[in-house]
């Protein structure tokens, strides 16, 4: 009996969540970013803070610890919930926990935005740093924002991000008001690399791609075995590469098992190189 009030509380809370309008970025291409603050993009989850509990960006309640959110403010913040790089998917199993654990002490609250606050972005981060200010939590901290002159120093910025191992750079116009959805005005930059691998089987499709290859299973030099389902046009989900093709695909980064993280087809290598 306990077991099914169990699952009807996890299906309400399913049923009940909803994926919050929060600010998305769209991808650098070139565009002129003077006098924008640049940040560094973390790897974690992100957090909500509705002014009295932690939710997903999906809408789904984070358990967190009463002490982790200690001393927060009445007003919105949004921010990532993170370890350190090439942690996601510790942090992961720990957030999304429905009884927070001790490890919970290794997470920190990392500030990018106020929602809804009044001003330009600058005064919305401050409101929440005069909060702190006054109300300290040691888990809280602000992702330093740099101001960035030109494209060359949002190069060198995202080189020395991606050599101690991040993920990315974020962008954003510092002049707009709050605003919400994915926009111009805020933009992430990755510097991904590519790899090759051998195709050793094509997986079906569903969906919209019923009746057309939906991912490859490739296996790494090393040994490591993977699905590559992203970066695919139609025409080569119909025609897909076949067993034993080399094809080269970009990805950033690894995951713990040391599998490609986001990687996106580019093409079959010319047996002739």
């Amino acid at each position: 009996m306990f077991l099914k009030f169990l699952l009807l509380l996890f299906v309400v809370e399913l049923l009940s969540a909803k994926t919050l309008e929060l600010q998305k970025a769209e991808i650098y291409h070139d565009q002129n970013i003077s006098g924008w603050f640049m940040s560094e993009k973390l790897d974690g989850i992100r957090g909500y803070w509705n002014g009295k509990e932690m939710l997903s960006k999906k809408g789904y309640k984070i358990n967190t610890p009463k002490y982790f959110t200690q001393n927060f403010p009445p007003f919105e913040l949004d921010g990532e919930l993170w370890i350190e790089r090439g942690l996601f998917e510790d942090v992961q199993s720990i957030v999304m926990d429905s009884r927070p654990s001790k490890e919970w002490k290794k997470i920190t609250y990392n500030i990018f935005e106020v929602p809804n606050a009044n001003g330009n972005f600058i005064e919305r981060l401050k409101r929440a740093k005069d909060w702190f200010n006054l109300h300290p939590n040691r888990y809280v901290n602000f992702i330093n924002q740099l101001l960035c002159n030109d494209v060359e120093e949002l190069k060198q910025f995202l080189q020395e991000i991606d050599s101690k191992g991040g993920e990315g750079v974020i962008v954003k116009n510092p002049n707009m008001k709050y605003f919400t959805g994915r926009s111009s005005h805020i933009l992430k930059v990755k510097k991904f690399r590519d790899m090759e691998g051998e195709v050793i089987s094509i997986n079906r499709g569903a969906g919209k791609y019923q009746n057309m290859m939906g991912s490859l299973t490739i296996k790494l030099e090393n040994g490591v075995v993977f699905r590559l389902g992203n970066g695919f046009k139609i025409e080569e989900r119909e025609n897909p590469p076949q067993i034993g093709q080399i094809v080269t695909f970009k990805y950033f980064g690894f995951t713990k098992k040391k599998k490609p993280k986001f990687a996106s087809f580019m093409r079959i290598r010319d047996t002739k190189n």
